[in-house]
């Protein structure tokens, strides 16, 4: 691999079969020590958990939404322990001390992770206790039991005898009773009991996962407290010594335990992959454990004991202030309190689509192109319901990798079926943590007489796309959706994506060869207009960015603009720092991972990288070269990570119409590039920043703006890049020396 610390003498003419130019890297070869010029994954992702924290934090959101991005910060942390940290846990107990791209071995990253861990933890604890503070003075109130009256006490006793004690298990730990399975994210106590005739004796019950985490307590006579609740396991534990009859139940400590669900499934060795991802599934379950959740009021003897029987390392052992599991705060969101919510946000449906004119008719005439969630799914639902029921429609193929439990999608392709209709669907049954989810629509497609597939061995399939073949007067016409957000109804309402609806017969005749290569046998290796990983993207990409750098040396204007949800693959980000090295103009907006160091003097200069999290998920990936005045746009489904361009099917999709290409340029990038609310700068030392309004400037938040639709904030197609804010700016950014 050809990276920035290694210099050849290649044809600059000739790109690698990595997609790398080594005139490129050659170029962008410095003197800074290679381990300074990537930030370390896992710890970037922390960072992105700690902006998402920092929005429960923001005074500007409605009370209920602060607890939402709560709860979502706790969602993200479990999922960031089975999979990321699971990882490098297994290569440290191994003895793997393979030294990553930055510089840090799988010990020294844990040992920062846990570091970065605790800090978070501390400041969600902080978070939580002002959220509790401000609900209880707008009527909504999450108690401990010792702080309940003696009425509520009396109401939790009847409800724990009416709805909790019969479905507890307690199991008790002796020679004659082996330590149970604790399954993955499960919350229990640690009951410590004295028998008389024994003397103390240890117990796991389990706080039931179907009752409601957040117990609702009566109205209070008196007050003006409509929304009342207590803590489950804080109920058991008050009632615990009912379980033991005839002991005295001395203490319950909750614990939680997060496992490793990095299931990897051997898919040549597999005969049937239905059942290789069922059996993988229930594998997750019995995981090693990788994160043992305590509280401070845990005594020693009892976290040993569970250290021990859970074999565990006691490394992974993360010792709280407060709850655990914040993710169970999002049953909050429930709560009927509009006054505490985001106004709703009602998607608007494009004129071209309003007029009642058949979709076939307008797609058929010119592309679509629709940004959600401001913009509705509902077109795109329209689209495979019209070819559901169009007598003239004669084949139907999609891919589908996350589309939810109740999915209006998949109804409408069960209901296409019948004798002229062919429907072939590409179920990806290995999305994580969706795996039993699709499991069940594959089942349901098959049942009725869908043609279902499940993509090809070792690469999960990503992309969106939608084919519809359809029989006119003129001979047989394709129409193509193609999207960077999945078929989900339910998540196009809160994550930002694009779909371009197109009937153009080039992308038309590259869908039918990509449905070829997913569901039958074909080594296709060229497509008229698309990008396809892991065949021809990577490569296509690499050249494009090397095409902005010879326009720069040149002395040609030249730019990126690039937004998506990560930035990992070395080989991409030293594509970007030769780039900057030759005067290109580069805006990244990265909504997570950024392993790419911007305003590293002789490096990245002339690199600007944003973060923006706020009420809608940024889950768009856009590509802008500016071509030396031929501007070129691609949107769709891959991230630059090694695993979207080598391991998975992916498709990036030209925006060919000028219209609609300055649309994306100058109504959306130019907008997001302008935030001055919601984005984070990131420095060169690998930590964020909110970006503020300058004097005299005006507020800008980007998806307010969309939700607002209003006109673009400028009348530049090409905005000049944001210059860093003074205060943002490192020594090092400064040229003032110092370590990266």
């Amino acid at each position: 691999m050809t990276t920035l610390q290694q210099k050849e003498t290649i044809p600059s003419e000739e790109i690698t079969k990595n997609g790398v130019s080594p005139a490129a890297a050659a170029d962008a070869a410095t003197v800074v020590p290679p381990s300074s010029l990537y930030i370390n994954r896992e710890l970037s992702w922390l960072l992105f958990n700690k902006r998402v924290l920092e929005e429960a934090m923001d005074e500007r959101h409605p009370l209920l939404e602060r607890v939402k991005f709560l709860a979502i910060f706790g969602s993200n942390l479990d999922e960031f322990f089975m999979i990321r940290v699971s990882g490098l846990q297994a290569q440290r107990a191994a003895g793997i001390a393979d030294v990553a791209g930055d510089g840090l071995t799988p010990t020294e990253a844990l040992a920062q992770i846990a570091a970065r861990v605790d800090e978070l933890l501390r400041e969600a604890h902080v978070c939580w206790e002002r959220l509790l503070h401000l609900l209880r003075a707008q009527g909504v109130e999450v108690r401990h039991y010792a702080e309940l009256s003696s009425a509520d006490k009396t109401a939790m006793t009847a409800y724990f005898e009416d709805e909790i004690f019969p479905v507890l298990t307690p199991l008790a730990v002796d020679p004659g009773h082996p330590f149970p399975h604790i399954s993955n994210l499960s919350l229990n106590l640690a009951v410590v009991v004295r028998d008389p005739a024994v003397g103390e004796r240890f117990a796991r019950m389990k706080v039931p996962g179907t009752l409601p985490r957040l117990v609702p307590c009566p109205p209070e006579e008196g007050t003006h407290t409509p929304h009342r609740f207590v803590w489950l396991e804080e109920v058991i534990a008050a009632h615990v010594g009912t379980l033991f009859a005839g002991l005295h139940a001395v203490a319950a400590y909750p614990f939680r335990v997060t496992r490793n669900a990095d299931v990897e499934i051997q898919e040549d060795e597999a005969e049937d992959l239905l059942r290789t991802v069922q059996q993988g599934i229930r594998e997750r379950h019995f995981g090693f454990v990788t994160r043992l959740e305590v509280t401070e009021a845990m005594p020693d003897r009892i976290r040993d004991l569970l250290v021990e029987n859970l074999e565990m390392d006691s490394r992974n052992v993360v010792v709280g202030a407060g709850e655990m599991g914040h993710s169970s705060l999002m049953d909050l969101m429930k709560l009927d309190r509009p006054d505490l919510k985001d106004p709703p946000h009602v998607p608007r449906i494009p004129e071209v689509l309003s007029t009642g004119e058949d979709i076939f008719s307008v797609v058929g005439r010119q592309d679509v192109l629709l940004h959600h969630p401001y913009d509705s799914f509902a077109p795109v639902i329209g689209l495979v319901e019209a070819a559901a029921r169009d007598s003239h429609v004669r084949a139907i193929k999609q891919t589908l990798y996350r589309v939810g439990p109740q999915s209006p999608v998949v109804a409408a392709l069960i209901g296409a079926r019948d004798a002229d209709t062919q429907v072939a669907v590409l179920v990806e049954l290995k999305a994580r943590f969706d795996e039993e989810n699709n499991i069940g629509w594959a089942h349901a497609l098959e049942e009725a007489g869908v043609h279902v597939a499940y993509g090809l061995i070792g690469l999960k399939t990503h992309c969106k796309v939608l084919l519809v073949v359809r029989r006119e007067p003129g001979g047989i016409r394709r129409y193509v959706h193609l999207g960077t957000g999945n078929y989900n109804a339910q998540s196009a309402r809160i994550y930002t994506d694009f779909s371009l609806m197109t009937a153009d017969p080039d992308i038309g005749a590259d869908a039918s060869d990509l449905f070829n290569l997913l569901t039958g046998y074909s080594r296709q290796k060229t497509f008229r207009k698309i990008l396809v990983a892991p065949i021809n993207l990577r490569q296509r990409m690499a050249a494009m960015i090397q095409r902005e750098t010879e326009h720069a040396q040149a002395g040609r204007p030249a730019r990126l603009i690039f937004q998506m949800n990560q930035l990992v693959d070395p080989q991409m980000i030293d594509l970007l720092y030769a780039a900057s090295r030759a005067g290109v103009t580069v805006d990244l907006i990265v909504r997570g991972i950024c392993c790419l160091r911007p305003g590293v003097p002789g490096v990245s200069d002339n690199i600007q990288v944003v973060s923006i999290v706020g009420r809608f998920l940024e889950h768009a990936r856009v590509y802008y070269f500016q071509n030396d005045g031929a501007p070129e746009v691609y949107l769709g489904s891959a991230d630059l990570m090694e695993r979207n361009l080598d391991r998975r099917v992916e498709v990036l999709f030209p925006i060919e119409n000028p219209g609609l290409r300055d649309h994306i340029v100058r109504d959306i990038l130019s907008v997001l590039l302008a935030d001055n609310v919601q984005a984070r700068c990131l420095r060169p030392d690998g930590t964020y920043e909110r970006v503020r309004p300058e004097k005299r400037h005006r507020r800008i938040d980007a998806q307010a703006h969309f939700v607002r639709g209003k006109k673009p904030v400028s009348r530049r197609v090409f905005p000049k890049p944001l210059p860093l804010p003074s205060s943002l700016a490192s020594p090092l950014a400064r040229g003032q020396g110092g370590e990266v």
